[in-house]
C-alpha cells in the first residue's frame, strides 16, 4: 500500500511531503514488460505466452484457445472456420460445373452439367461462370481472415492472461493534518491499494 500526501499550508507556500521517514524517494524495483513476466516451454524453446499461443493457434486451429482457457470460444472459432470452408466447397463445386459445361459448349460437345445445361446461350452460362469464380475466390479470402482472426484472438488472450482486472486496485482520499516548520497545515490524503505483491512502477513521490 502506497500513500501519497498532498499538502496545502494556509498562509504559506505548498510544500511536498514524500514517502518515507527520512524525505527520500521511495523507488520502486526494475519494471518488467507483461510478455516476459511467463516464459514457458515449446519443443524444447523457451518462449513467451504471447508467442507460444500464437503457435499454437497457427498448426492447430483453436489450440491457442485451450491454451488460454478460453473453452468457450472453440464453438466460435470452428463455426466461423467451418462455415467459410463450406461456402468454398460450394462455389468450387458450382464453378467446375460450369467451367466444363462452358468448355463443352464451345468444343461443339453436350453440355453434362445439370444446372450449367439448362442456359441456352453461352453468354448467360459464361456470366454465371464468372459469378461462381468470383464467390470462389472470395471464400477463400473468408477462410484466410478467419484462420488469422483466431490466431490474434489468441494472441490478444495471452498478453491479457496477467492482466490485473480484480477489485484489488482501488484510490481513495480523506482530509487529513500534516505537521509542517511553519505549523500544522491541511491536506488531502490519497491511498492506492495494489494487488499483494506488486510494486508501483513510478517512485511514490507527490
Amino acid at each position: 500500500m502506497a500513500v501519497g500526501l498532498l499538502c496545502l499550508s494556509a498562509p504559506a507556500q505548498a510544500q511536498t511531503v514524500t514517502a518515507g521517514s527520512d524525505s527520500a524517494r521511495v523507488a520502486a524495483g526494475p519494471t518488467v514488460p507483461d510478455s516476459l513476466r511467463r516464459r514457458e516451454r515449446l519443443l524444447g524453446i523457451r518462449v513467451s505466452r504471447p508467442t507460444k499461443a500464437v503457435i499454437l493457434a497457427a498448426v492447430l486451429p483453436g489450440a491457442g484457445q485451450v491454451y488460454n482457457r478460453k473453452y468457450w470460444k472453440l464453438p466460435l472459432v470452428y463455426g466461423a472456420l467451418g462455415g467459410t470452408i463450406a461456402g468454398e466447397l460450394f462455389y468450387l463445386d458450382r464453378y467446375r460445373e460450369f467451367r466444363d459445361g462452358y468448355n463443352a459448349r464451345r468444343a461443339g460437345l453436350p453440355d453434362p452439367g445439370e444446372r450449367s445445361s439448362k442456359f441456352s446461350t453461352d453468354a448467360s452460362q459464361q456470366q454465371a461462370l464468372n459469378f461462381y469464380r468470383t464467390q470462389r475466390d472470395v471464400f477463400f479470402a473468408y477462410i484466410a481472415g478467419a484462420y488469422a482472426l483466431q490466431m490474434l484472438d489468441a494472441l490478444v488472450d495471452a498478453h491479457l492472461h496477467d492482466f490485473d482486472v480484480s477489485d484489488d486496485l482501488s484510490l481513495r482520499w480523506q482530509p487529513t493534518t500534516l505537521p509542517t516548520p511553519s505549523g500544522p497545515a491541511a491536506g488531502v490524503a490519497i491511498t492506492f491499494t495494489l494487488r499483494p505483491g506488486h510494486s508501483p512502477a513510478v517512485p511514490r513521490r507527490f
